[in-house]
């Protein structure tokens, strides 16, 4: 061996840059090991550590932005699941393609890490060697809190043209092999990605966690008394009668998508359950069946209806909650069980069958199946918005910005001759689904074709049924029996997601529904039960094309109560500027009930006019949840906040589709939180891709209500009670970009906010703590960056 002579401590340097350069050149694989997919359950210590300590960080830091089908790069960090599977670059909402996509639902299209590896998913958490460089190291998400420690936001009220926003952005979703080219040329591209970084004991706990390996918890077991309910409610959905079965697979079809709960066994925020297909029964290990639509054919011989807990975190824009409680297993029974009729075979899976309820849940009676929805109307509205779809412009681009609901008193859908007529029109109401995930768009002719006989059909039964002397009157609207709250509701769309709330929310709208059993029923199978967000391009075409149908039926029915020439003069009021092919189909369809309305007018504002006759009839069901009045505020505050809920015009189109308001009463206490919901007006609503040219900005107008109201902040207002002159004095000031910039100057927590977390974790807390049930974790995804 050569000796060093002279000086050795001169080639230290040489030594040192030889050993960096060998080191550089060495893959992951070399440095750490080979990747092994991982299932990291913790256990005693570990376990709570995690529950306790790294769960909430992870929560109100990471899943209030990654979380549903729009997470960035698929990368849902809401569950150990989630985390465990990683991320993609395939895209979810790709409305462009022409095949489906095969789907890849957490907890149903694999079951295991491995599975979702030969998926396409890559790990985020370090999957070779197990040690804490590795772990840090090796692991995307350990390297991207990292990057935001090293290079937080830069100083400012606004973000640069650095950073790109929005749910359409490019995504970039680098490998952990592509992270040292990411982290050269996104510098600032770190986690939380376009807002504060975590503060110093935020970040060293998730650090620290992730060095040991990021060991995660099981799931808590269940309680005693939650068996007990399990049991109870699984006993009764597999019941093994056919009619048994029917009424189970009816009821599962409706309800895939909540959020169930013992009502019975609830004491502050309860546990929450999905209802699932398996092919084993209660009592045994789960064997779920994953289709892509709760109606697919299952391939087995007999299916059973299990009850599992929700694996993850609890967030706003997919929970629906639904109680299950004694009450309601006896208005079950009372509605399926106790009735007389038989069930002599049970509907096949077959698309042309199962896709359409009208067809495959015929055995049933309608007036039982109108019923078990209505109970529950704001779930099964709401199923359409936040069922199969987080997001999409193109899907809600079919409603107004705002509209209330009515329904037909059910005693209608009960009676012989309307049964009779629904079996009579099978062929005509067709459903898109029953064309599956890949369809054509060209099949909509024939949708068309069909929905323009059935709804001829359709009036010439009403113009029978409403004659000689017989007319439609209020009797014709349900009530809610009286004291159930769900009479009536009203839909507030914010532009590529909406809300639906119980009540008659706001001044009255320019259009609104009038729900039938058929309509309700088609508009569930049309976009929750048969909406595939992996559909190809056709299938979501064709789709939001027929769903254009059924507004305007809900609409027409609504008219249906105004005098026949002012039904018309609506009609074209709503669609101005409609295509001549749509102008036909309101002529020639839409308007065909002919007979005189049976409800008495006495202004030249008839509309008008029958709002306040509805507002009247329902008043017993009205909840006053979102009134001002309900804030704890003095008088002037509360009368200056009625001064901000009358912005209207060109100018509003400057405020974002939510802004969620916190003022700060003089009392002192908690903040009382308000919600100003932007109303986009349009001269229709027909245009399927170019909604912006239909816009009517001089018709624009908000909402202001009391308490959260949406999933999507666009933006977060602060202000004390003693302030709120001056905020609704530069509210209405706002004429352009720079006046709107001067009103977040005073009173916005910008997504740059050195106090953002703050005011975003008090946020969260209060909404918690003052809906327990129905709170969850508030999405960031929409922040804007003004």
């Amino acid at each position: 061996m050569r000796k060093w002579k002279g000086r050795p401590w001169l080639y230290l340097p040489l030594l040192l840059l030889s050993g960096c350069a060998l080191y550089a050149g060495l893959t992951l694989d070399d440095r750490f090991g080979k990747a092994q997919p991982r299932e990291r359950l913790a256990l005693s210590a570990e376990a709570r550590h995690y529950l306790d300590d790294v769960k909430p960080v992870l929560e109100q830091r990471c899943v209030v932005c990654h979380a549903c089908y729009d997470a960035p790069c698929q990368l849902k960090l809401s569950s150990s699941q989630g985390l465990d599977r990683g991320a993609s670059k395939a895209l979810v909402y790709e409305g462009t393609r022409l095949v489906a996509a095969s789907p890849s639902r957490l907890f149903i299209d694999a079951a295991s890490t491995q599975e979702w590896r030969q998926k396409g998913f890559y790990a985020v958490l370090n999957e070779r060697d197990q040690s804490p460089q590795a772990n840090t190291q090796a692991g995307v998400l350990a390297r991207m809190l990292a990057l935001k420690a090293e290079h937080p936001l830069p100083e400012g009220k606004h973000l640069g043209p650095e950073f790109t926003l929005g749910l359409d952005r490019s995504q970039q979703c680098p490998t952990i092999e592509e992270m040292d080219s990411f982290e050269k040329n996104q510098p600032l591209w770190g986690m939380p990605y376009g807002l504060p970084g975590l503060d110093k004991h935020e970040h060293q706990l998730l650090m620290d966690w992730v060095a040991k390996g990021a060991p995660m918890a099981p799931p808590a077991p269940l309680s005693e008394q939650e068996q007990q309910q399990l049991a109870k409610w699984e006993g009764f959905l597999n019941d093994d009668s056919l009619k048994g079965q029917l009424v189970a697979r009816y009821i599962y079809e409706h309800l895939f998508f909540a959020h169930l709960y013992f009502a019975d066994e609830q004491s502050g925020t309860p546990r929450f359950f999905e209802l699932v297909r398996s092919a084993s029964a209660p009592g045994q290990p789960l064997e779920p069946i994953a289709s892509r639509r709760p109606f697919d054919d299952p391939g087995v011989a007999r299916v059973y209806y299990r009850l599992v807990p929700v694996p993850s975190t609890i967030v706003d824009k997919t929970h629906m909650p639904y109680a299950l409680d004694e009450a309601l297993m006896a208005r079950w029974q009372a509605l399926f069980f106790e009735r007389d009729y038989q069930v002599t075979a049970l509907p096949s899976y077959a698309p042309d069958v199962a896709a359409n309820p009208l067809v495959a849940f015929a055995q049933l009676p309608a007036g039982a199946r109108y019923r078990f929805m209505l109970d529950r109307a704001q779930y099964t509205i709401m199923g359409f918005i936040k069922g199969p779809v987080c997001r999409g412009q193109v899907a809600l681009n079919v409603i107004n910005d705002r509209f209330w609901v009515y329904f037909v008193d059910p005693a209608f859908a009960e009676a012989p001759e309307v049964a009779s007529f629904y079996r009579s029109q099978r062929d005509n109401l067709h459903m898109p689904a029953e064309k599956e995930s890949t369809a054509l768009a060209m099949n909509w002719l024939g949708y068309a074709k069909r929905q323009g006989d059935y709804l001829k059909a359709r009036s010439d039964f009403m113009n029978k049924t409403f004659a000689d002397g017989r007319h439609l009157t209020l009797d014709g609207i349900w009530d809610g029996d009286g004291h159930n709250r769900n009479a009536t509701l009203t839909v507030l769309r914010h532009f590529d997601s909406a809300t639906v709330t119980q009540g008659l929310v706001g001044e009255p709208p320019k259009t609104a529904w009038v729900l039938d059993y058929a309509l309700l029923e088609r508009i569930h199978y049309l976009l929750v039960a048969g909406f595939d967000v992996y559909g190809n391009y056709g299938h979501q075409l064709l789709t939001r094309l027929y769903m254009d149908f059924l507004r305007m039926e809900g609409e027409s029915n609504f008219l249906a109560l105004l005098p026949a020439d002012e039904r018309r003069r609506q009609f074209k009021a709503w669609y101005k500027g409609a295509g001549k092919e749509l102008s036909g189909f309101i002529d020639g369809d839409i308007n065909r009930f002919d007979q005189p309305t049976g409800v008495h007018y006495q202004s030249q504002d008839t509309k008008a006019e029958l709002f306040a006759m509805l507002a009247k009839r329902e008043a017993k069901v009205q909840p006053r949840r979102y009134q001002l009045d309900q804030a704890q505020l003095g008088a002037n505050a509360l009368a200056l906040l009625t001064e901000l809920g009358h912005l209207q015009g060109r100018a509003v189109h400057l405020f974002p589709e939510l802004t969620f308001i916190a003022v700060e009463p003089a009392a002192g206490g908690d903040a009382e939180l308000f919600t100003l919901v932007r109303n986009s007006a349009h001269s229709n609503i027909s245009s399927l891709f170019d909604e912006a040219s239909n816009r009517d900005l001089a018709a624009d107008d908000v909402t202001l209500v009391h308490g959260l109201l949406g999933s999507y902040p666009g933006a977060f207002w602060q202000v004390k009670e003693s302030e709120l002159a001056a905020l609704v004095a530069k509210a209405q000031a706002v004429k352009d970009e720079a006046s709107y910039q001067a009103l977040l100057d005073s009173f916005a927590v910008r997504r740059t906010a050195p106090d953002f977390w703050a005011f975003s974790d008090r946020l969260n807390r209060l909404y918690r703590q003052r809906h327990p049930i129905e709170a969850g974790l508030l999405d960031y995804n929409r922040l804007e960056n003004r």
